[in-house]
């Protein structure tokens, strides 16, 4: 990757409609999302709205044209108090930027965001098959913590979902309630 890409915080105004063509890439050719349908303008407004809320990082990388390469980010990991200090993430790289390095850099970053907030595990689910995104959790840190057989059918098989975690030294001190 020789040209100069940029770390930015996204916003739906900006990088709204990209995150999106992003999104729906994934959906129709890959099991990186379980999902069937394509998300709309309006999904994404309302995921972005919920990320704002929440205090949640949407953190993209782009080229000098403002094109977005790729977007991380993460989120609850379960609704539930005791589970306040664990994150689930993800990362998604436009289908011509793979194999450049981008995954590599989104990833740092979430991992550098969950340390800045605080957080104590994050938490990937990976299609089971999906080798290069494992690999890249490996190289992290990230251990192999379970998974769930034919959790989802798409495209005419059942996929299992592998979950991968790292654990930070943070929080300092944690603090139930």
């Amino acid at each position: 990757m020789n040209e100069e890409i940029t770390r930015v915080a996204c916003t739906s105004q900006a990088h709204g409609a990209q995150v999106l063509a992003i999104f729906n890439e994934a959906i129709a050719n890959s099991t990186a999302i379980y999902e069937y349908r394509p998300r709309t303008a309006r999904m994404i407004e309302d995921w972005f709205e919920e990320k704002l809320r929440d205090g949640r990082p949407v953190i993209g990388l782009v080229d000098r044209t403002e094109t977005l390469a790729g977007f991380g980010t993460f989120g609850t990991f379960r609704a539930r108090p005791a589970y306040k200090y664990t994150v689930e993430h993800s990362v998604y790289v436009r289908a011509d930027r793979r194999g450049q390095g981008i995954g590599t850099r989104l990833l740092a970053e979430l991992i550098d965001a969950a340390r800045a907030m605080e957080v104590h595990t994050m938490v990937g689910g990976i299609d089971a098959a999906n080798e290069a995104s494992i690999a890249l959790h490996r190289r992290f840190g990230f251990e192999h913590a379970g998974t769930v057989r034919e959790a989802a059918f798409k495209f005419g098989r059942w996929l299992d979902l592998a979950f991968y975690q790292l654990i930070l030294e943070t929080p300092r001190q944690p603090l139930e309630g």
